[in-house]
């Protein structure tokens, strides 16, 4: 009785014996595999060169690929998709990811540039202003850093989850007269026209940082300059409560205080059992302190008060013992401030010697 031949599948020979394989369950002869085919290398199974999904360093079978792979839209490297990174509903190699993330008008969060400083002085303001209502929207990133940036990178732009639909400011450090003579002006009339708003949302923040370098020669000096600002701060709660333009409850989210204590040691030595950065003064950073107080604005003059009541404070923490610090009530703390905005905005607020005038929105 003659035996059944076994025909391959692709050329139509006639294979001889029974050690043979098989793709999609039909025989292939040797010479076919090799001529033709591909092993996948995550099944192991061998597949038709012109059904396998392939780059420099891996081929794959249609099933595995389209179940545990993409390709990076930039390079089209195969990626495990565990391995992929997602930007803009597309997905990116590591290598890739990283440099259109490094040249992305907005950055990641953890974005930390190294910082440059502008203006001459020993005390510098680097300040995050959040926006939101407007989108996450690298067009409008651009637009704002065309507008920042037309001679030095000053301003960089960040995510940040906390906003409904925005994005955050971020400047490199500046003095304050840097900050006043900056096209913070244009920069905010043209997010509002953009759509954003700060101040009129629940979300937006405006953070202020300090260089500690500027407190004191080491870090035991600027620690006790420190304590008398966090003293000044919480003796004076009402009124910075005021002035932040923030409710109690988002004060206690965001901005929580450390709580009255009759000398600033003791109020440091509180603010240093690891309260996390959601705190009035963060302390955390080590080359900064964080003013985290106030609400967000796209109005230049409250801006620009709050970076001159922010100096103030500093001025007297670094210029007054801890007996004067604590003797300092808020009118003799106002009267002797000369800058118009700040003065301005008191007024606004009803925190200058009883001086009361008209405040206006942000636009």
């Amino acid at each position: 009785m003659n035996e059944e031949k076994i025909y391959c599948s692709h050329c139509g020979e006639i294979i001889e014996g029974d050690d043979y394989d098989t793709i999609y369950g039909e025989p292939i002869c040797e010479d076919c595999v090799d001529r033709y085919t591909t092993v996948c290398d995550r099944c192991e199974e061998i597949v038709w060169d012109e059904d396998i999904h392939s780059d420099e360093s891996t081929c794959l079978c249609h099933r595995c690929f389209e179940n545990y792979y993409t390709r990076c839209e930039e390079c089209d490297s195969i990626v495990h998709n565990d391995d992929a990174y997602e930007y803009d509903n597309c997905y990116y190699c590591h290598e890739c990811y990283q440099n259109i993330r490094r040249n992305a008008s907005i950055h990641e969060y953890g974005y930390k540039p190294t910082p440059v400083f502008y203006g001459d002085s020993n005390r510098y303001f680097g300040v995050e202003l959040e926006i939101d209502g407007a989108g996450k929207d690298d067009d409008y990133a651009d637009e704002i850093l065309d507008i920042a940036n037309s001679g030095d990178d000053c301003i960089y732009i960040k995510s940040d989850s906390s906003l409904d639909d925005g994005m955050e400011i971020v400047t490199h450090p500046m003095s304050l007269e840097y900050h006043k003579n900056f096209c913070w002006e244009k920069i905010m009339r043209h997010a509002v026209f953009l759509g954003y708003r700060s101040h009129q949302t629940s979300t937006c923040g405006l953070h202020v940082h300090v260089n500690r370098d500027s407190l004191g020669l080491d870090r035991d000096e600027q620690d006790e300059v420190i304590s008398r600002i966090l003293y000044f701060v919480e003796h004076h709660w009402n009124e910075i409560l005021k002035f932040s333009r923030r409710s109690e409850y988002a004060m206690n989210r965001w901005a929580a205080r450390y709580g009255y204590e009759n000398s600033p040691k003791a109020i440091m030595d509180k603010a240093k059992k690891n309260y996390g950065r959601y705190v009035a003064i963060n302390l955390c950073n080590y080359h900064t302190i964080e003013f985290r107080l106030f609400r967000g604005t796209l109005k230049y003059n409250t801006l620009i008060a709050t970076l001159e009541l922010v100096n103030k404070i500093c001025e007297h923490a670094v210029l007054m013992d801890d007996d004067e610090i604590a003797k300092l009530s808020w009118s003799e703390f106002v009267s002797g401030i000369k800058e118009p905005e700040l003065i301005q905005y008191l007024k606004e607020r009803s925190l200058y010697i009883n001086e009361k005038v008209e405040e206006t929105e942000e636009f």
